[in-house]
């Protein structure tokens, strides 16, 4: 029951993360990706702290905060950024099809750090839906914006940190609490965004700001930083980071709906298509019965 829980959190986590991709496509023609980053992580840390403090969470140890700080630093600043550039190239719909190889680099990165086994079933799960991100991409190169490519290679790329932040974080999080990890992760990496952000006098963007602007920036902050990530390190509690990674996959139906109301990105067929697939590989890595390792017999 917690592992089913936790990736039915995590599904949910995945959809508001969607969202949040169409609202930074929307957003990215009025800020830069840093000032993108110190909106959403600056007020989504104001929104966590105060609940943290009121419900008296565990905090890390005093061991674990260096570890902490650095893996809030990995995600919450350098991720973000790469997240914010890749938007600036291509659709909502395709970057957030791209955040989808997440859950092969998981697996892969918690194989190699010898965190979570590799299984026949998961390995064919995650396969199948990379199968189906590929084939998204690929086929829909035609409707793509100019330059598309680029921002789906950076996408890519920052997931190599969500990877390894969904690999590193559980046995902290244990340690302490879901909300006491995200607080003291999201802290850290907003500060240093925040100091980058004055010294590059980046902020001043943000005067430019209209209300349908900072209402957007509200919801990225509220929705997309706090809420989607209180979620998300509650499923990591719960659920394996490769499980918990493979909602991700829910990400782009979010994305692609939202992101037709907002800018009026379209929702091809052969979006539809991927999505199946992705779904199926969803089903099949999260409904494993006994973990058998690839390379022996059960």
């Amino acid at each position: 029951m917690g592992e089913a829980m936790g990736v039915l959190i995590a599904v949910l986590s995945s959809a508001v993360g969607g969202t949040a991709a169409a609202v930074t496509r929307y957003l990215v023609g009025n800020a830069d990706p840093l000032t993108l980053a110190i909106l959403r992580w600056g007020i989504g840390f104001a929104c966590v702290l105060p609940v943290a403090l009121a419900l008296g969470v565990r905090w890390p140890q005093r061991g674990d905060w260096v570890g902490v700080a650095l893996l809030g630093l990995i995600f919450y600043g350098l991720f973000t950024i790469l997240y914010n550039m890749a938007i600036g190239y291509t659709t909502a719909a395709r970057a957030s099809l791209a955040l989808c190889t997440l859950p092969l680099q998981t697996m892969v990165m918690g194989a190699l750090l010898g965190v979570e086994p590799l299984t026949l079933r998961k390995a064919c799960g995650v396969g199948i839906a990379m199968l189906g991100v590929s084939a998204a991409l690929a086929t829909g190169l035609a409707a793509a914006p100019e330059g598309a490519w680029r921002g789906e290679i950076i996408m890519a790329g920052g997931v190599l940190c969500m990877a390894y932040y969904n690999v590193r974080s559980r046995p902290y999080i244990m340690r302490s609490s879901a909300l006491g990890f995200l607080t003291v992760g999201m802290g850290s990496g907003a500060a240093a965004l925040l100091v980058l952000g004055v010294a590059t006098g980046r902020l001043a963007v943000l005067e430019s700001f209209g209300q349908a602007q900072w209402i957007a920036g509200l919801y990225l902050g509220v929705a997309g930083g706090a809420l989607a990530f209180i979620l998300w390190v509650m499923a990591l509690q719960r659920a394996s980071p490769t499980r918990v990674a493979n909602t991700m996959t829910v990400n782009p139906i979010a994305a692609a709906l939202l992101a037709q109301q907002l800018v009026g990105e379209p929702i091809t067929l052969n979006l539809v298509i991927g999505l199946v697939a992705v779904f199926a590989g969803i089903w099949i890595a999260t409904t494993e019965g006994a973990k058998v390792p690839l390379g022996r017999t059960p």
